[in-house]
């Protein structure tokens, strides 16, 4: 039994309490939940409280518990308590970043339980102080009087059904539970009460006990057999699960079942895996799910329940996939709705769903699992009509994707900026798409699509030309807790490229509009879900990370080659991949087509009275340096990132100390490697201690800024070049980062120091203790600033055994070419 902390629960409830307040001020950041008061029933006048985060809440680092499915409530006494706990909130494969397949790799052990994903709701069952059992669904009791029979109801009907068999009472599976301080948790699984995808026949129905939970904040949960012998003592029907010491063997055995959608002759949704997870080299592992999902023949199933209902309403099915089976289906559901007018009216509140499909399978002889079998094995052959669907925000690199695929297969590329602002725009995007796949086995729908409503114009638009056509969706992840890196890879990227873009012109237009611009797109985003419409129909997604395109190619380029094999025959080689995306970057140039205007007469006369007046708003901001240096956030020579990466690949060849490994895999696996590369020369914050240098450096901006050509829009010129020695390489379970050497412009002697400390260049000064550059941190909140005291520890201890620090020498060191640029201030969002 693991006990509550009175003083943990408190703080958790306030902490809930505070998240649930409509005045509630703590910015656009801020997590929210829904509290919901329950008085339960039978009960001494006992009333729980139910806490509910939006789902995608669930994807932050910050929120206080991640339990789904949370009710807490007041004893006599006055404490807190929870009295029913869900399992934390558990993702998809390649869902979120825990979840990619080599970080699970990396980060979990075993031995993993794997239970089959039972279709029905989930029900938690618990124990209240005065005896009363409690059972609730995911948010609710379930005494409402605005329905007949609600799942909780329904729940607690099963449980007593259950208690009978063995001869227990509900009063003692409530003491029971309320002894361990635990939450059982299951699925209600009753086709008689209420349909999904799969069948339970009579025999077949009940709750499927899967999850005993204690009542913690941090998630703690009893193992699958424990489980199996609660449920055999108190007469539930159990979850069947198996047990796999290896994650190589976890992957093969998913993959296999994949194939038909089905598990030991019986289709099923998919499997949980139960396991234990290490978030950090030096943190302690934890109990922790993820979901194996099977797509088949679950979304045939689907898209037939869909098809069926809107024949019903009288419209046109939209089919997307499993076309020729579907069409059959169909055929037989029109003869089923034409015999008895009264299927129709059940099958709208979800009853007689399972037994038209079933129907229609016994009449073909074949099971689902069968069918998408014999689809696979046909090999349904894809030449054409292949439609490639970015889903991002601005600047997250789609475009560059999108140009270096062009250059490696020469496909269509529509792009929605070169369409201008114009009337019945989507519909345009639209014509220009088809007109492309006519020429094209490919197209590149290149616009944001970051809200469904778009994806869904599109699908729907394009398939009413194209009834075949297939679409891909490439989504650049916006995880809750990469939105500040988002923010600051984009807003660099957007910046930088200046005016070269069809509707953002960053080195004319307000800098706060343009980030007002962005952020709008930030907080619309709608990431893809394949469990609803209309991502429901793509044929597969491609999910991509923000800030690296040249491996968001090549994850691309080999997935489509396994998806389509008859359109890319090959996978190209690194050589041809990197020359594609280095074409993509240096030669993309603006191509609006002005052909398409919004019918005013003085559209270019418009742009540049626009212009001006940007130009007026941003005043001085431009055309003053002396204004502008304010801005200047730190001075840093910038270094190639593909010679820091070949550096770290050197350092950690394969075939060493797999604990000197440990902390450069876990950046390597959670990308958390810095995007880009520098030596920090001064920040603004040591200005006033280094007066004479931050003077030094200023100055030289402001004259770097008065030597530029007349309508020159650079604000972040290169002050000079720089030679960089690289030393050392030294870390901890934190922080890793580079000991480097500053050298004089046309000689490889140091100029002073032999440690890495007090080194300086004459003309170009770094005021650091120990000039450096920072790698990447474990940990979002660990700043890469934290490099400083690294150092300072590495100077005073060294790197002997117990010290926690390691460090590696770069075998004749390294000297690499820099340049030095000012870095301007982040502007808020």
């Amino acid at each position: 039994m693991v006990p509550q902390d009175p003083h943990e629960v408190r703080q958790l409830v306030q902490s809930l309490e505070a998240a649930s307040k409509k005045d509630n001020k703590r910015g656009k950041k801020a997590f929210s939940c829904r509290k919901s008061t329950f008085h339960v029933a039978g009960s001494d006048n006992i009333s729980v409280d139910s806490w509910k985060f939006n789902d995608w809440d669930y994807k932050r680092s910050d929120l206080p518990t991640y339990a789904r499915g949370l009710f807490t409530t007041k004893l006599q006494d006055g404490r807190h308590e929870i009295c029913t706990r869900g399992y934390d909130k558990f993702f998809n494969i390649d869902e979120v970043n825990n979840t990619q397949w080599r970080n699970i790799e990396t980060n979990t052990r075993g031995p993993y339980e794997l239970s089959v994903k039972e279709n029905g709701c989930i029900l938690f069952i618990s124990g209240l102080e005065d005896g009363t059992l409690l059972v609730c669904s995911k948010h609710s009791t379930g005494r409402r009087s605005d329905v007949p029979l609600s799942h909780a109801q329904a729940g607690e009907r099963w449980v007593e059904r259950h208690l009978e068999k063995v001869g227990k009472t509900v009063k003692e599976l409530a003491t029971e539970l309320r002894n361990m301080n635990a939450t059982a948790v299951g699925e209600l699984c009753d086709d008689e009460f209420e349909e999904h995808v799969l069948a339970y026949d009579e025999n077949a129905a009940g709750i499927y006990l899967h999850g005993i939970n204690f009542n913690v904040p941090e998630f703690a949960t009893m193992a699958s057999s424990e489980v199996h012998q609660f449920a055999d003592k108190w007469g539930f029907k159990k979850a069947q699960f198996i047990v796999l010491d290896e994650i190589t063997e976890v992957k093969k055995f998913l993959d296999t079942c994949a194939e038909t959608g089905s598990w030991d002759g019986r289709d099923t949704e998919g499997f949980v895996v139960r396991c234990r997870m290490q978030e950090g080299p030096s943190a302690p592992h934890r109990d922790w799910f993820f979901k194996y999902k099977f797509e088949e023949p679950y979304l045939m199933y689907r898209q037939w329940r869909e098809v069926t209902k809107a024949v019903i309403a009288g419209k046109l099915p939209n089919i997307r996939k499993h076309k020729k089976i579907t069409e059959e289906y169909l055929l037989y559901a029109r003869r089923q709705l034409a015999k008895d007018p009264k299927i129709a009216k059940l099958y709208n509140k979800n009853h007689g769903i399972i037994a038209m499909r079933d129907g229609f399978l016994n009449e073909r002889g074949l099971k689902g699992s069968e069918i998408i079998a014999m689809e696979n094995e046909s090999g349904e052959s894809v030449t054409r009509n292949v439609v490639l669907v970015p889903v991002a925000s601005i600047g997250c690199g789609k475009t560059t994707v999108a140009l270096a695929l062009v250059n490696l297969f020469g496909w269509g590329h529509i792009q929605n900026d070169n369409l201008g602002k114009q009337k019945n725009k989507p519909k345009k995007f639209v014509i220009e798409l088809t007109n492309a796949m006519a020429l094209s086995p490919v197209v590149i729908a290149d616009r944001n699509n970051h809200q469904k409503r778009e994806r869904k114009q599109l699908m729907d638009d394009v398939t009413d030309v194209v009834p075949d056509a297939k679409y891909v969706a490439l989504q650049w992840v916006h995880e809750p807790q990469q939105l500040d890196h988002i923010r600051h890879v984009t807003r660099d990227r957007v910046i930088s490229r200046g005016d070269n873009h069809q509707t953002i012109r960053a080195a004319t237009e307000n800098l706060g509009t343009i980030t007002g611009i962005m952020e709008g797109f930030l907080n619309r985003f709608e990431p893809v879900d394949i469990d609803h419409e209309p991502d429901m129909y793509f044929h597969e997604v491609i999910n991509l990370n923000i800030g690296a395109s040249r491996d968001s190619l090549e994850t691309v380029v080999k997935k489509l080659h396994e998806l389509f094999p008859e359109i890319v025959e090959r996978i190209p080689s690194s050589e041809e991949m990197d020359a594609a995306i280095e074409s993509a970057l240096s030669d993309y140039q603006v191509k609006a087509d002005l052909s398409w205007t919004s019918g005013k007469k003085d559209a270019g006369k418009k742009e540049e009275k626009d212009k001006k007046k940007n130009a007026a708003e941003r005043g001085s901001d431009i055309q003053d340096p002396t204004v502008l240096v304010k801005r200047i956030e730190y001075i840093g020579v910038s270094v190639h990132t593909s010679a820091i990466k070949d550096l770290l690949s050197s350092v950690f060849a394969t075939g060493g100390d797999p604990d000197r490994s440990k902390m450069y895999n876990h950046l390597l696996n959670s990308r958390r490697i810095q995007p880009n590369f520098h030596v920090t020369l001064i920040h603004r914050s040591q200005g006033q201690e280094h007066a004479d240098i931050w003077k030094h450096y200023t100055d030289r901006y402001i004259q770097r800024m008065n030597e530029r050509e007349p309508g020159d829009p650079t604000t972040t010129p290169k002050l000079a070049s720089a030679r960089v020695r690289v030393e050392r390489l030294i870390w901890n379970d934190d922080i890793m980062a580079f000991v480097v050497r500053l050298l004089p412009d046309n000689s490889g002697d140091e100029q002073d120091g032999g440690d890495g400390s007090n080194n300086t260049n004459a003309l170009w000064p770094c005021v650091n203790a120990v000039p450096h550059i920072t790698v990447g941190t474990s940990r979002p909140e660990i700043k890469p600033k934290e490099s400083n005291t690294l150092l300072q520890e590495w100077l005073q201890s060294g790197s002997a055994p117990g010290t926690g620090l390691y460090e590696a020498e770069i075998p004749g060191y390294q000297v690499l070419e820099g340049s030095i640029y000012p870095v301007m201030m982040k502007g808020k969002y």
